[in-house]
């Protein structure tokens, strides 16, 4: 207790020194609290209109916050001088203003084009903000790791990961508190208070913690030895615990799983999912990495003995990697999956290099390596959203000239249907380009075609997915998801159109007709989830039908395990329904097919939008 209550005013201490050392950081962070209290205060109705200035204002405040603290610590380490001072605080506003007028004036999405009321900031201008956010971040961790008599790259990160956990600590604290004291306030004194208070409070508690965050890190002024330093870089005991006793065997096995995989690989052949690798392959590296950089000052037998090890078997690692990559492209082409994975694959082979050859001085390097690989996977046609693309489309059009499909910029239907790979391979590719965003597609290819019926009515067949494989080792349920694409549905024929409840267990709507009052009853079997459809004429059951004919018709056309959502046409998701008294149009919006290989379980869901029934004469 007594440890807390010296720590609290020294916490204090530092967000007030905070305010002084880093003034553009604090001020952006400031602008960006004020930004989203407002957002607060505004209803949506009202929001939605400056929705997208609002987005272009956090943005920019974000970034002027990171830029500002790594400006500002350059200057301050390298020149010390309260000219630089004043004017690495000037360019940090310069930044935030910059952002924003290049977000605001050419980082929007085209209403028209993507089905939204207004404009939005686009994926591929938040994807650039962000990646100048992490340059910004780990400028700042390099400069912060300078003069080299004090401190490096290790000490460094290690410092700024620790005043993170400090600073979110409390952080928690003081949310946890604030929204007790509101919390009562509301329950004994105000009930009518409004949950917009709990808001502003996260809000003021955020700014707050990133104070107190920046807070936390010495005096960088060039020429100053703070003592705050080596208390601030110092790892305490519980960490080295953790790392050496904990962390250090945890990578050491799993990199001996690594190596069997590639022994038996050698063996067998390759048998993992690309995308169960790729996560695999991606979290070791980057964990390896940065646990290598954080027992590098660590000089016990065990941490030794990782530091020599993880390159060399990381390399190993990697190559097989490469064979898997390489398997992959030559089966879909380059996709983002890919991409991002060549990218951390190069980021991971040079460093496992450069610690075999430099050891701790390649640490800065690294560092660098991963900034310009960021930079690059957002540039225009090398980025992830066109280096990717355009391998897709030449894949898509070698496969539709080769079946005689596309004459100039024309799609032509197959004259006869291709082979099952050929149409897995175009439905994948075509898939793709259709929810690409932020790039320029031929003339030739309508986004559309991610539609059923175009998609049949332009090249000639349906869409087809592979079979899909059970992997024993993921555990994933495999899916069907459908929605009901955009269109009108032909009701002239029908005299009522019926809204039931969309939830499981029953409910019913009465209906007078000409031959008597009609009961209409939706009821889900809450073991199974299949619905059962009843309609009663003055007590008398004339149709009664349960759903499982229709999921069988369902299932065959869409077995589990597709890739992704997909929009089915009207043909697909309504179901006709006939008795010698009415005539039934069941028409649904979504239809869900989960399946659990380990349990043996499957859970349908089918929301019905609308049932529209006809009295026969």
């Amino acid at each position: 207790m007594n440890f807390f209550t010296k720590a609290i005013p020294q916490i204090s201490k530092g967000a007030v020194k905070a305010f002084k050392t880093f003034p553009a950081a604090i001020a952006s962070a400031l602008g960006f609290a004020i930004v989203t209290m407002v957002r607060i205060q505004l209803d949506w109705p009202e929001q939605e209109t400056y929705n997208f200035m609002f987005n272009c204002l956090h943005w920019a405040f974000a970034l002027g916050a990171v830029f500002s603290l790594a400006a500002i610590t350059a200057v301050q380490s390298r020149y010390g001088e309260t000219r630089a001072f004043t004017t690495a605080n000037l360019l940090g506003a310069a930044v935030v203003v910059a952002t924003f007028i290049m977000l605001y004036f050419f980082g929007g999405t085209d209403p028209g084009l993507d089905a939204s009321r207004f404009a939005r900031v686009s994926g591929l201008a938040a994807s650039r903000v962000s990646v100048a956010i992490q340059v910004s971040f780990i400028a700042f961790i390099i400069l912060a790791g300078y003069p080299k008599d004090q401190s490096d790259f290790a000490r460094s990160l290690f410092m700024t990961q620790k005043a993170f956990f400090i600073a979110l600590i409390y952080g928690t604290v003081l949310m946890g508190g604030t929204s007790g004291v509101a919390g009562a306030v509301q329950a004994l004194i105000y009930r009518d208070m409004s949950w917009k208070v709990y808001a502003y409070i996260g809000t003021l508690v955020g700014f707050l913690t990133f104070t107190i965050f920046v807070g936390y890190f010495p005096d960088f002024c060039k020429g100053r030895i703070d003592p705050k330093r080596e208390v601030a870089q110092k790892q305490p005991q519980f960490v080295d615990i953790l790392f050496e006793y904990i962390m250090i065997p945890i990578a050491l096995a799993l990199t001996a799983v690594l190596l069997v995989w590639a022994g038996k690989t050698v063996a067998s052949g390759m048998e993992a999912s690309f995308i169960r690798l790729s996560s695999i392959a991606t979290s070791y590296a980057i964990c390896g990495i940065w646990l290598h950089i954080m027992v590098t000052h660590k000089e016990s037998g065990l941490t030794k003995f990782y530091r020599r090890i993880y390159p060399f078997a990381a390399l190993v690692i990697l190559a097989f990697e490469a064979w898997a990559l390489l398997v992959q492209l030559g089966k879909s082409g380059l996709k983002t999956t890919e991409y991002s994975f060549i990218l951390i694959w190069i980021i991971a082979v040079v460093a496992a290099i450069l610690l075999i050859m430099l050891k701790a001085r390649a640490h800065t390097a690294i560092a660098i390596l991963a900034c310009a690989l960021a930079v690059f996977s957002v540039m225009p046609a090398v980025g992830y959203h066109a280096l990717p693309v355009k391998s897709q489309v030449d894949r898509l059009e070698k496969l539709l000239v080769s079946q005689g499909m596309l004459e100039g910029d024309k799609l032509v239907p197959a004259a006869s249907e291709p082979e099952r790979e050929v149409r897995e391979s175009i439905t994948d590719a075509v898939i793709y380009l259709a929810g690409a965003e932020d790039t320029k597609l031929p003339a030739w290819f309508d986004r559309r075609l991610r539609e059923r019926s175009v998609f049949k009515e332009k090249l000639g067949f349906e869409q087809t997915w592979p079979e899909p494989e059970y992997d024993p080792g993921r555990g994933e349920y495999m899916r069907t998801h459908l929605t009901l694409q955009p269109g009108a549905v032909d009701i002239s024929d029908y005299s009522w159109a019926v809204n039931l409840q969309e939830e499981k267990g029953a409910d019913f709507v009465t209906i007078e007709g000409d031959k008597g009052l009609y009961r209409i009853d939706w009821m889900t079997n809450f073991q199974t989830g299949i619905p059962t459809l009843k309609i009663e004429l003055d007590d008398s059951v004339i149709l009664e039908e349960d759903m499982n004919a229709y999921i069988d018709q369902i299932a065959a056309a869409f077995p589990p395990g597709q890739p992704e959502t997909i929009e089915a046409a009207l043909d697909d998701m309504s179901l006709q329904l006939e008795t010698p008294e009415v005539a039934v149009l069941l028409v649904f919006s979504t239809i869900q097919i989960s399946v659990d290989p380990r349990r043996d379980t499957i859970n349908y869901w089918l929301d019905l939008r609308a049932l529209y029934l006809k009295e026969k004469p």
